[in-house]
């Protein structure tokens, strides 16, 4: 079993973008990283070895962020309009890339959520098909197939919003 800083090195920042797409929240996704890693120095006795430690620690963060949910009663997600807000104040130079991706966003909003989840990991975490398949207990290559579905879905909304 690795130190616990060396696994912080290896994975904070993967386990942060993981709870960054759950929450769309930097602030709480920063928060919830902090405390998975608090959580696996308690509790790596308790890792078995039977997935990768990244899944476990990705596990860990996930049960974190629904308890988040069940105490706060409510998605601690941004909404839509302050995501805009936040992406219009941006550099100018920056500003045409945020409104591709707010609209990308939107698009996605519109996907069923396990397309939805699939394509957060796949794009904003840059997890590979392998590791969202461990993460979400699917296949790989039904990651993959999950992955080009919703792109497609995506695609036909952008055809159909330019007739």
């Amino acid at each position: 079993m690795q130190k616990i800083e060396e696994m912080y090195v290896e994975y904070s920042k993967q386990v942060y973008k993981y709870l960054f797409c759950l929450t769309h929240n930097e602030h709480l996704a920063e928060e919830l990283t902090q405390e998975t890693f608090y959580i696996a120095l308690k509790k790596t006795h308790s890792f078995r070895g039977e997935c990768k430690l990244y899944v476990w620690l990705c596990q860990i963060a996930k049960h974190l962020y629904y308890k988040e949910l069940k105490k706060h009663k409510r998605l601690e997600t941004i909404p839509l309009q302050e995501m805009q807000n936040r992406q219009v104040a941006r550099e100018d130079g920056m500003e045409n890339n945020c409104i591709s991706q707010l609209d990308m966003y939107q698009k996605m909003e519109r996907l069923e959520e396990k397309e939805r989840e699939v394509m957060y990991l796949r794009i904003m975490a840059d997890l590979s098909f392998k590791q969202i398949g461990e993460l979400l207990n699917i296949s790989e290559n039904l990651a993959r197939v999950t992955f080009y579905r919703a792109k497609l879905k995506i695609k036909e909304d952008e055809e159909n919003e330019k007739k």
